[in-house]
C-alpha cells in the first residue's frame, strides 16, 4: 500500500508542477500543501531523525547541484556582491531577526538568535525554479547575483544554527572555534576534492556514459561525509566542487545534467512532502500567526536592512536593491536546520519546527509570487537577454554541439581543401582524425578517404520533448524490412536519422532499408504520436 501511496503523491506533484507553471505559485510550497493535506487526512508521522537524515541528503544534492548549474563566467562580474551578501548578508539578517524575536516578541534571546540562524539563508531551489520557469531575464546581472547568492548561503546559516545550538545546549567549544573550523575545512577539503575529482574525470575508464552520474553520486557522498567528519562544513564543500566541476568540461557531463535535473525534482518533491506530512496540522495553524509576524518583518525590514546596507559600497540600482531584498525566499534548508534543532538539541520553550515551517511557506507564498510582478513593476526585465544562459545546465543542455562524419569511398570532397568546404549553414570544422591521431583544420589541409570530419555548431534542444521522437522497430513490426520510401507516413513526419546496432549512424534516403531493432529518429508536427509511433 506504501508504494501505491507513493506513487499518487507523485502523480500529484507533476500536476502541482504544471499548476505551478501556470499560475505562477511557487511548486515547492504546492509540495509541502500536499504533504500537509495528507498529515490532515490521518496520515501519521512523526520520524524527526529520518526526516533530518531525508533533508540533509535532499539538502546535499541541492547545494552540489546549484554550484554544478552556476555559471562562473556570467556571476564572475557580481561576484563579490553575492559572496557578501551570502556571508555578511545571511549573518546580517539572522542577528536582526533574532534581536526582534528577543526584544519585541518576547522570545528567549538565544532561541530568537536560534530561529534567526536557521531562517536567515535564502533558498537556491526555489528562487531558481522562479527565474526560469517564469523566464524572468532580469537586467544588471542580477539573475546570476541571486543564483550565486541563494546557491552559497546555505553553509553560513547552517554555521551561525550549529553555533547557537552548541550555545544552547552548553558545549564546551567555542563559538569562533566552530564557525573556523566549519568555514576553513569546508573551503580547504571543498577546493582538495573538486581538484581530486577533476583529475579523475578525465582519467577513470568509465565506458557507459550513465555511470558518470553514478561516480558524481558517490564522490558527492564521499566529499559531504568526510568534511562532516572532520569537522567542516559539508555543504560548502559541496557547493564548491559544484562549482569547480560544472565549469570545466568533460566526458559525460549532459548525462550528469540530465540525470540530476531529475533527482533533483525527485528529492525535492519528496523533501517538501515529508516536510509537510511531519508537520502537525493544529500545532502548523496555531504557529502560523507568529510565522506571519516573522516574515513581514525579514521581508520588509531585516531582508532589506541587509541589503542596502551592504550593497551601498557597490552602487547598485534602486529597483535592483529593492528586487534582491524580495527575492530573500526562505525554503529547504531553514525547515531542514529547524529539524536538525529539534532532534538535537533540548525542549525549547517554543515550536521551533512549526514556527520555521510557517515563515517558509509564508514566505514562499508571498515572496515567491510577487517575484514576476515586482520584475516587470520595477523594469527590471531585459527584453534582449534569456535568464537561461546564467544555468550550466541549461547551456549543458543546448549550446554548442559537434557531429562527425566519415569520409567514404568516392565521396566528392576527397582530395577537396578545408578552405573550400563552402557550407550554406552555420557551420565549422572542428577536427579531423586520421589514421588516429588529430589533425588541425587549416585552410590547406586536404580532405582524404576515411577521415572523420568533425563539425561543429549550435546543437538544437527539444525543450518539449515532443518534436523529435525516438523509436526503436520492435520484431513483426510493419516497417521492418521496408525501405522508407514504401512506408505510408504522414505528410508532417520524417525520418532523419536511423541508427544501427554494430553500425554507425545511417544519414537516411528513400532506399534506406529498416530493419528490426533499428533505432530511428522521426520529426514530427502534429500534437499527438500515432501509435506507429
Amino acid at each position: 500500500m506504501q508504494y501505491l501511496l507513493i506513487g499518487v503523491i507523485f502523480i500529484l506533484a507533476l500536476f502541482a508542477i504544471h499548476f505551478s507553471n501556470k499560475w505562477g505559485i511557487p511548486a515547492l510550497l504546492l509540495f509541502t500543501v500536499l504533504g500537509i493535506i495528507f498529515g490532515a487526512m490521518g496520515i501519521e508521522f512523526d520520524d524527526f531523525e529520518f526526516s533530518y537524515n531525508f533533508s540533509t541528503v535532499a539538502l546535499m544534492v541541492i547545494m552540489f547541484y546549484g554550484g554544478f548549474g552556476t555559471n562562473w563566467n556570467m556571476a564572475k562580474p557580481v561576484a563579490k556582491e553575492s559572496i557578501i551578501l551570502s556571508s555578511l548578508g545571511v549573518v546580517a539578517t539572522a542577528l536582526i531577526t533574532g534581536l526582534f524575536l528577543h526584544y519585541v516578541l518576547g522570545f528567549n534571546f538565544l532561541e530568537g538568535m536560534l530561529i534567526g540562524s536557521i531562517v536567515g539563508s535564502t533558498d537556491y531551489a526555489t528562487v531558481s525554479n522562479i527565474l526560469r520557469s517564469k523566464n524572468l531575464n532580469l537586467k544588471y546581472y542580477t539573475a546570476p547575483l541571486l543564483e550565486l547568492e541563494s546557491g552559497s548561503n546555505d553553509p553560513t546559516a547552517y554555521t551561525m544554527t550549529m553555533v547557537f545550538l552548541s550555545l544552547i545546549i552548553g558545549s564546551k567549544v567555542s563559538a569562533p572555534i566552530i564557525v573556523l573550523t566549519q568555514v576553513a575545512l569546508g573551503i580547504g577539503m571543498g577546493f582538495a576534492f573538486a581538484w581530486v575529482v577533476g583529475k579523475l574525470l578525465k582519467h577513470l575508464p568509465i565506458e557507459a556514459d550513465g555511470l558518470y552520474a553514478v561516480f558524481m553520486v558517490s564522490a558527492m557522498l564521499i566529499v559531504y561525509s568526510v568534511t562532516d567528519f572532520l569537522g567542516g562544513n559539508g555543504y560548502l564543500a559541496l557547493y564548491i566542487l559544484g562549482i569547480y566541476l560544472g565549469n570545466m568540461e568533460f566526458r559525460g557531463k549532459r548525462d550528469i545534467v540530465f540525470f540530476f535535473d531529475g533527482f533533483t525534482q525527485i528529492i525535492q518533491i519528496g523533501l517538501f512532502f515529508i516536510l509537510g506530512l511531519l508537520s502537525n496540522f493544529s500545532k502548523f495553524i496555531s504557529a502560523l500567526p507568529i510565522a506571519f509576524v516573522i516574515t513581514m518583518f525579514m521581508a520588509i525590514i531585516a531582508r532589506p536592512v541587509s541589503v542596502y546596507a551592504l550593497m551601498l559600497p557597490f552602487h547598485l540600482k534602486f529597483n535592483q536593491l529593492n528586487f534582491i531584498s524580495l527575492a530573500g525566499i526562505r525554503g529547504a534548508a531553514a525547515i531542514a536546520f529547524a529539524i536538525l534543532a529539534t532532534s538535537k538539541g533540548p525542549q525549547f520553550s517554543v515550536d521551533i519546527y512549526h514556527i520555521v515551517f510557517g515563515i517558509c511557506v509564508f514566505s514562499s507564498l508571498i515572496q515567491g509570487s510577487l517575484m514576476p510582478p515586482a520584475s516587470r513593476k520595477w523594469k527590471m526585465l531585459d527584453p534582449n537577454d534569456t535568464v537561461l544562459k546564467t544555468f550550466n545546465y541549461y547551456q549543458n543542455k543546448a549550446d554548442i554541439g559537434f557531429l562527425q562524419a566519415k569520409i567514404r569511398p568516392n565521396s566528392s570532397i576527397i582530395g577537396r581543401q578545408v578552405k573550400d568546404l563552402n557550407f550554406s549553414f552555420d557551420l565549422i570544422v572542428a577536427k579531423i582524425e586520421r589514421n588516429g591521431k588529430t589533425i588541425i583544420p587549416r585552410g590547406h589541409i586536404t580532405i582524404e578517404e576515411n577521415d572523420v570530419v568533425v563539425l561543429g555548431g549550435e546543437m538544437h534542444f527539444d525543450e518539449t520533448g515532443q518534436d523529435l521522437i525516438e523509436f526503436t522497430i520492435p520484431k513483426g513490426h510493419q516497417w521492418a524490412n521496408k525501405h522508407i520510401k514504401d512506408l505510408d507516413l504522414h505528410h508532417d513526419r520524417l525520418i532523419v536519422m536511423v541508427q544501427r546496432e554494430g553500425s554507425d549512424v545511417i544519414v537516411p534516403t528513400g532506399d534506406t532499408l529498416l530493419l528490426e531493432d533499428d533505432k530511428v529518429i522521426v520529426l514530427k508536427l502534429d500534437e499527438s504520436v500515432s501509435s506507429d509511433v
